[in-house]
């Protein structure tokens, strides 16, 4: 006897059978034993969540000569015939291959003879959307006005295709996307009843992996089974079998990224290659993991929402606690666009390893997100050991642990006055030279104006530049700087023009003054 593939053997019989829609299979029930069924239905959903199924349960339902609560009983002659695909009653459809003008004028001269046997006729019409313009024309009466003994369900995946005369004259039901819990739930009962040996974390992975489609999940797990006939299915072999990878290398590989460290990423993913891999498929399931690791930053009660293996999530929420929002935005950036590009791609490992050498090197990205990265980066440095500020402006990192910091006695530098103002605002340029580089960087959109008490304002047109120089200690370091060459203090302020109109409130003394040129000490 040939093999019959799981996803068709344990196809649901029953309107309890079918996972996740009880939203769906409550109402047809309940018309079903009122005897108020509609003419037209539309099944609309992602694959594999039961419309079709759905919909040729209904069919058994409406012309079962015993129903039992609503579903067919399975044992009288109608239901027999329509199960076996013998009844004239029941008419499928592939929309796909049958969608032309004259497809619907058939089923519109067909409509018009009353069943033979049974209580409707019930035309099954399957992706729909895939109906040309003049065969949705040619349906559109029959669908609004069919006589008492007719009735169409629809299914299709993409609804937004389908014209609204159409979906107006339809009772619209929108099946979901079926939560992991049930997925894995069902792959329990049909693997007890196959007398299969396979771990609870293998179906679970399964049921992940099949994103919401119940048929996806079986078909997966069935391929799985076949690999390894007779023996125990577990996660490790289900990973094998799929070509994905154990969430636990993607904890490994973000503590290189964050470090910086190239050659051990590669390694890493040399790793993943040559176990067999599939790159795609890594891909997106790193970009999960990134956006996992997003979430629970924004709350750790977010975790108990995502399918993160109850062995793995104490390493998970280290990770959370050891990332920073900002870094995965722009690691969930980078991932995102590769995931667009890797689909079609010739070389998928060379655009693997460009991905990873960014989120390593955000200095290779003229991107805000990149600069931000880049901050942090330095002030980890600043953590760990001394930060030198060269003539160029750039930041260097001393090895860590060592300490140069010179004792002096403290100096009382006289308060700036407008003058001291107007001249620090004349060489400003040069001023900001000295400057460590990211903060040169956020103050290109700036320029000097003088505000109230002799203050030194500083107007961006960014706001993204001007809430970087307001954090930390940076106002600080800018008012040093220029102490260190005027020898006095100057208040320094940071303000917003958003547009031209608030621009012009602060005077640009840069265009006002004779530049003054300025002795610097080094």
């Amino acid at each position: 006897m040939s093999y019959t593939a799981l996803y068709r053997k344990f196809r649901p019989t029953t309107f309890e059978d079918v996972k996740g829609q009880d939203h769906i299979v409550t109402t047809l029930r309940n018309q079903i034993k009122a005897g108020r069924i509609g003419h037209a239905f539309l099944f609309t959903g992602t694959r594999g969540t039961g419309k079709t199924t759905s919909a040729q349960i209904l069919a058994r339902a409406v012309n079962c000569e015993a129903p039992v609560n609503g579903n067919p009983c399975g044992e009288c002659a109608m239901c027999r015939s329509i199960a076996a695909g013998t009844s004239m009653n029941v008419i499928e459809i592939d929309a796909a291959s049958n969608n032309g003008v004259d497809n619907i004028r058939e089923i519109v001269e067909e409509v018009r003879y009353s069943p033979t046997e049974g209580k409707y006729k019930v035309y099954i019409i399957d992706e729909v959307h895939m109906l040309s313009a003049g065969a949705f024309n040619a349906l559109l009466k029959t669908l609004e006005e069919p006589p008492s003994y007719v009735i169409f369900i629809l299914a299709t995946t993409e609804v937004h295709k389908i014209p609204i005369t159409i979906l107006s004259r339809c009772q619209r039901y929108d099946f979901r996307r079926i939560t992991v819990e049930e997925i894995a739930g069902r792959l329990k009962e049909l693997t007890t009843a196959e007398n299969l040996s396979v771990e609870d974390r293998a179906l679970r992975y399964v049921a992940t992996a099949a994103d919401g489609s119940m048929r996806d999940a079986i078909s997966l797990l069935d391929q799985c089974i076949a690999f390894y006939l007779g023996e125990t299915l577990t996660y490790d072999k289900v990973l094998e079998v799929l070509g994905t990878v154990d969430v636990s290398i993607f904890g490994k590989l973000m503590a290189h990224i964050r470090t910086g460290n190239v050659t051990e990423c590669l390694r890493l993913l040399d790793e993943i290659v040559a176990r067999g891999r599939e790159l795609t498929q890594f891909t997106v399931d790193f970009t999960w993991y990134l956006r996992n690791l997003l979430l629970a930053k924004a709350s750790e009660e977010l975790m108990d929402t995502m399918e993160i293996p109850t062995d793995y999530r104490e390493a998970f929420l280290q990770e959370v606690h050891a990332c920073e929002a900002e870094r995965l935005v722009r690691y969930i950036r980078i991932f995102s666009d590769l995931t667009n590009q890797i689909r079609y791609a010739s070389q998928k490992r060379v655009l693997v390893e460009v991905a990873l050498i960014k989120l390593c090197k955000p200095q290779m990205e003229p991107e805000k997100d990149a600069l931000a990265d880049r901050l942090l980066r330095v002030e980890e440095a600043l953590e760990h050991g001394v930060v030198t500020v060269r003539q160029s402006g750039d930041i260097q990192g001393a090895d860590a642990g060592a300490s140069e910091v010179s004792e002096e006695e403290p100096v009382n530098y006289p308060v700036a006055l407008p003058e001291d103002i107007a001249e620090v605002a004349g060489n400003w340029q040069q001023i900001t030279s000295r400057l460590p580089g990211s903060l040169k960087v956020s103050l290109s959109s700036a320029r000097p104006s003088v505000g109230e008490g002799n203050r030194l304002l500083l107007v961006f047109t960014e706001a993204f530049d001007k809430e970087f120089i307001e954090q930390g200690d940076h106002l600080e370091t800018i008012k040093n700087t220029i102490r260190a060459q005027i020898q006095k203090d100057v208040e320094v302020q940071a303000v917003l023009a958003v547009n031209q109109k608030e621009a012009n409130m602060y005077p640009d003394i840069t265009k006002m003054i004779r530049k003054i040129p300025v002795e610097f000490i080094d």
